[in-house]
C-alpha cells in the first residue's frame, strides 16, 4: 500500500500528513542537491557558448545522508540505470515491523548532454581530421569498389555463384570465419599510405572523445514510478507498506486489521524517514 494514496482509514489519514512533510523536504533538498552552475562548453562547429549543469555527485552525497540516518533499515545502496542519454540515480530501504515491511525509494532521473571541452586542443583535432577526410574521400570510394569485387571474387572462389544482399548478410553473419578472410583480404589490397590514415583517423576521433565533457538537466518536479519508467525527467520519493503473510509480501491488505503495536511501530519508522530529511 502506497503511503500518500485516497484512504478513510484514520491511521493511514494520519501517515499520509507525514507523508506530505516527506515529500516537501525531499523535494525542497533534492532541489538543493541539483543546484545548477553555469560552465562553458564548446559545440561540434566550435562555438562557446554557457550551459546549465549540476553536478551528480551531490544527489548522492544526499542520498548517502538518507542512508546513515536510517542505520538499522537495510539498503541496497546507491545505483545507477543507463538508457542512451538517460539516467537515474536511485536508492531503496527497507525495515520489517512484525508482519509488515516498510520501505522507501528514493530516485532522480536527468539526462546527459554531451559537448566539447573549451579548448583549442579540439579546433587543432577537428581540423587534422577534416584534412585527413579530404585526402581519403577518392581513395574510399575507389577502394569501397575494390572491395566489394574482391569479396564477389573469392565468393566466386568458393562456389558461391548467385548471391544477392540478403545471402550476403546471411553468410557473414552465420561464418565468422568466412567474414575475417574477406575483410583480411581487402585490407591487404590497400596501400600503405590509406592504412595510415584510415588509423589516424581513429586515432583522432578517440582523441576526441577524451575530450568531450557531460552536462546533467533534470527538472525539479515529483513524478510517479510510471512516468519514471516512461523516460521523464524528475525525482522520486516513494514510501510503501506491505503484509508479509507466508514469507510473501501483499500490497493488498485490510488497513482494519492493524493493531495498536503495529500502528504505533509503523509510524516511529515513518517519522523516521521524516527526521532523516528533516535538515
Amino acid at each position: 500500500m502506497r503511503i500518500g494514496s485516497k484512504s478513510e482509514n484514520e491511521f493511514f489519514l494520519k501517515l499520509n500528513k507525514i507523508n506530505e512533510k516527506i515529500q516537501h523536504d525531499f523535494l525542497r533538498l533534492i532541489t538543493s542537491a541539483t543546484k545548477t552552475v553555469d560552465t562553458k562548453v564548446m559545440l561540434g562547429d566550435s562555438t562557446v557558448k554557457e550551459v546549465d549543469t549540476f553536478d551528480p555527485k551531490n544527489v548522492e552525497v544526499f542520498f548517502n545522508n538518507i542512508i546513515n540516518s536510517l542505520k538499522d533499515w537495510e539498503s541496497q545502496g546507491i545505483s545507477y540505470s543507463y538508457n542512451d542519454d538517460v539516467r537515474r540515480i536511485f536508492t531503496k530501504l527497507e525495515i520489517r515491523e512484525g508482519d509488515y515491511v516498510i520501505s522507501i525509494h528514493v530516485s532522480l532521473q536527468f539526462h546527459v548532454l554531451l559537448y566539447y571541452k573549451p579548448v583549442q586542443k579540439v579546433i587543432d583535432l577537428q581540423k587534422e581530421l577534416s584534412e585527413i577526410i579530404d585526402k581519403t574521400r577518392t581513395s574510399d570510394s575507389k577502394y569501397s569498389d575494390e572491395g566489394n569485387k574482391i569479396i564477389l571474387q573469392k565468393l566466386q572462389d568458393l562456389g558461391y555463384d548467385k548471391i544477392n544482399e540478403q545471402n550476403l548478410f546471411e553468410l557473414f553473419y552465420n561464418d565468422e570465419s568466412l567474414s575475417k578472410i574477406l575483410s583480411e583480404k581487402i585490407e591487404g589490397s590497400q596501400e600503405n599510405e590509406i592504412i595510415e590514415f584510415n588509423n589516424k583517423k581513429k586515432e583522432l576521433l578517440n582523441l576526441l572523445d577524451d575530450l568531450l565533457l557531460e552536462t546533467f538537466q533534470t527538472s525539479l518536479v515529483l513524478i510517479d514510478e510510471q512516468r519514471l519508467v516512461n523516460g521523464e525527467e524528475g525525482c522520486l520519493c516513494n514510501i510503501d507498506l506491505e503484509h508479509v503473510e507466508n514469507n510473501s509480501k501483499q500490497g493488498l491488505f485490510d488497513p482494519d486489521s492493524l493493531d495498536d503495536k503495529s500502528q504505533e511501530n509503523i509510524e516511529t519508522r515513518i517519522n523516521q524517514i521524516s527526521g532523516a530529511l528533516d535538515a
